[in-house]
């Protein structure tokens, strides 16, 4: 229950907007005719919820025309959650994430590659990981291979003491793959747990971006054969669907494993994350719903479509 409610708070500026809306389409009807369900299509698509996944959920509310309860909204966002979890949990089932195991890894140094553009949170996110791999009693590196934006490892060198984790860095414009062959020879001799490694998210083109990042695998594998263990995008939610073509480059160049979504607290269009499971095949394994150090939440299907679609924090 306590995520439930986190969730919920985190959700609000989404969650508001859809129930207020959704409850203005179905007060007082009987049965979903067409013109209410073009009205809760538009509604579910304006908080970014893919056009095919809410397509699929309309064509099943469709065959569910009569409403039998007194509380035409509360049977609605009822018959949303549970169809819903229907639709994705075939999009799910063999990307099961668990984040126990996640904060527990089997091998070491366990070395988690951070990418994504510019002003997505990613510097955060990295700090917030890391607080947590301290917490279950691992000791964490984090590689500063940023090297061409300003302040990046300052910024990192902030987060890595709020965390209790050690930064390799060096000066500015050194070269990334540098940074993370050091870092990694440092993690494996010093027998370190975890080693997360920071990356660049703009460099002059978006080819020369994932040339770096491909190469910063590259070196990885040198010392480490089968690192980099995790390749996490961290997406910022307030782009909404431009996140989605953000994240089919990044797949496509260096093989994401996971998608940490930021920002779900400042937009009204959380139900971004549901299109991404959909349309991507990639997991998301956090989300992020403030800036505190343990606001980085570990996603979970089922609570997140329940926050979204509930008033109450009892829900079915």
């Amino acid at each position: 229950m306590a995520l439930l409610k986190k969730l919920r708070f985190g959700l609000n500026r989404t969650r508001t907007g859809l129930l207020g809306r959704l409850k203005e389409a179905v007060t007082g009807k009987k049965s979903l005719d067409e013109d209410t369900l073009e009205e809760i299509e538009e509604i579910l698509i304006s908080a970014d919820i893919g056009v095919d996944t809410v397509l699929e959920l309309v064509d099943r509310l469709s065959r569910r025309a009569r409403i039998r309860g007194e509380n035409e909204t509360e049977e609605i966002q009822a018959v949303i959650r549970q169809e819903l979890k229907g639709i994705l949990a075939a999009q799910t089932e063999n990307r099961s994430f668990d984040p126990e195991a996640f904060f527990n890894p089997p091998v070491k140094p366990f070395v988690i590659m951070v990418v994504g553009v510019n002003g997505t949170g990613k510097t955060t996110t990295i700090g917030k990981l890391a607080h947590r791999f301290v917490q279950a009693g691992k000791s964490v590196t984090i590689a500063a291979a940023d090297t061409f934006r300003a302040a990046a490892s300052e910024q990192l060198e902030i987060w890595a003491k709020r965390a209790g984790s050690d930064l390799i860095q060096q000066q500015p414009g050194a070269d990334p793959g540098a940074v993370v062959f050091d870092a990694l020879k440092s993690a494996v001799a010093r027998q370190k747990d975890v080693l997360i490694v920071d990356t660049a998210g703009r460099l002059h083109t978006k080819l020369n971006l994932m040339e770096e990042l491909k190469k910063i695998k590259r070196v990885m594998t040198k010392i480490l054969p089968d690192a980099p263990h995790e390749v996490l995008l961290v997406l910022d939610a307030t782009t909404g669907q431009n996140g989605l073509r953000q994240a089919e480059q990044f797949r496509d160049s260096v093989g994401v494993t996971g998608i940490v979504l930021t920002k779900l607290d400042g937009t009204a269009k959380g139900g971004v994350v549901l299109t991404i499971l959909k349309e991507l095949g990639i997991p998301v394994k956090f989300i992020g719903l403030g800036e505190g150090l343990e606001d980085l939440q570990p996603f979970d299907l089922d609570a997140f479509i329940d926050a979204l679609f509930s008033e109450s924090e009892e829900v079915s």
